[in-house]
């Protein structure tokens, strides 16, 4: 169980402190390793622990110098260190540190973001209750098809950020892996027992086989989990957007006191979040893009993909962080018109209901062409006039009122028919 006090806010792990501070985990931990199998002093375990240090500022003015941000990096903790800064970094190549410290980062973000993702989860099954049995229509093409509820809606919306959390689970075994394995993966300076030692003390399992660096299918599959959420979070949000439309009005979102729509138009209520949101789901999607591109590296390593990932990864974490806190927000404090969407059911006369029509005549021994052309029929004529009343023109229509009785006409244009099924949908998710 993750604690939520124990974790840092997601724009904390990917900042330069907090770099650093993986790097020295990782080659204290390496060190622990060595003094373990023999192969360095204990006492100089102890004093590496108890006097390793860095300063930030002080790393960058080294790296202005020598170019090279590892051997900065190692040159400040030496300064602090002393004497026993020599066992340091020992039969190790600069990736032994990057990537496994790169995967602490990684996973510390992940945990942050099922957090949150928990919080998401129970909002929408909150909002899903509450709207279990809140009539509305279902929409195809953007058209009225039949009825259903906003609960069942929802319902939808939490089944796919369940399989989101089921999926960030498994990323989160995925990305623990670590390499303490040398310069070219081959273990020629540096023995796997200390590697297998090392990356137990982190938390992370050996990568099964590294080149000088971790593959970097594993972190593509990182940034691509994290764009499909942030691909669901814009679903959310679209359909948000198209429910608050002025000719729609089913849902909107919370507006505060005080708060102002447009510089120019008062009335104007906008669903700035919800296009906020949209925006964001592509920055995150191209970001998996580019994380696709890191794959491919010149033998056993170059470092194009290293420029990439300072921006993509701290990037895709934040972002997608901060969506599922908006989204989650949104849900939470949306305001839902069940008179609008009773309303908007019922417009045109119910010509929603038309397919209980078409089968009920089917059923009293109708051929289903004739039965389909004396529906649509009446279901265009309606559409088509402005005060249309589809269940007035049914009603009147001798090739239906010969075949069906005033009240099998009723139960055609009861919404309970759509929905007798749905209790089923909704324990399977708890709602």
């Amino acid at each position: 169980m993750i604690e939520r006090y124990t974790l840092p806010e997601m724009g904390n792990l990917w900042n330069e402190n907090y770099k650093l501070q993986t790097w020295l985990q990782v080659e204290i931990a390496v060190c622990e390793a060595q003094a373990e199998l023999g192969y360095i002093p204990s006492e100089a375990v102890a004093e590496i622990k108890s006097k390793a240090n860095f300063n930030p500022q002080r790393v960058l003015e080294i790296e202005a110098e020598v170019r090279h941000d590892m051997i900065a990096f190692l040159t400040n903790v030496n300064e602090y260190v002393g004497d026993a800064g020599r066992y340091i970094h020992l039969g190790l190549t600069s990736s032994d540190v990057l990537d496994t410290a790169l995967a602490l980062q990684l996973v510390a973000s992940l945990d942050v973001l099922l957090l949150r993702l928990e919080d998401l989860i129970q909002a929408i099954r909150h909002k899903a209750r509450e709207h279990r049995y809140t009539v509305m229509i279902g929409r195809s093409h953007g058209i009225h098809a039949e009825p259903m509820t906003f609960g069942f809606k929802l319902a939808g919306w939490l089944a796919e950020v369940l399989r989101h959390q089921e999926r960030l689970q498994i990323l989160r075994k995925t990305i623990a892996v670590g390499k303490i394995s040398g310069a070219v993966g081959t273990y020629a300076n540096i023995e796997p027992r200390v590697e297998a030692i090392a990356c137990q003390k982190l938390g992370l399992k050996p990568d099964t086989a590294s080149t000088q660096v971790i593959s970097r299918d594993i972190h593509a599959d990182y940034v691509q989990q994290l764009a499909l959420v942030a691909a669901s979070i814009e679903r959310f949000a679209v359909e948000i957007r198209n429910l608050q439309k002025t000719d729609v009005l089913e849902v909107e979102e919370f507006f505060a006191k005080g708060q102002k729509g447009s510089s120019a138009m008062p009335h104007k209520r906008n669903p700035i979040r919800s296009e906020r949101l949209t925006g964001m789901a592509r920055l995150v999607r191209s970001h998996a893009g580019a994380a696709l591109e890191n794959v491919a590296l010149w033998h056993e390593r170059d470092i194009s993909h290293s420029s990439v990932e300072r921006v993509v990864l701290p990037d895709a974490c934040i972002l997608t962080h901060f969506m599922l806190h908006e989204i989650t927000d949104l849900v939470t404090n949306l305001l839902v018109y069940p008179q609008n969407m009773e309303r908007n059911l019922n417009c045109y006369g119910g010509v929603v209901f038309s397919q209980r029509v078409l089968l009920t005549l089917i059923d009293k021994g109708l051929n289903r062409e004739e039965a389909y052309a004396i529906v649509q029929q009446n279901a265009h004529t309606a559409w088509n006039q402005p005060e249309g009343n589809f269940r007035d023109l049914i009603s009147k229509d001798p090739r239906v009122t010969q075949n069906l009785s005033s009240a099998e006409i009723e139960t055609c244009f009861d919404p309970q028919q759509h929905l007798r099924h749905l209790d089923q949908v909704y324990q399977r998710l708890g709602i």
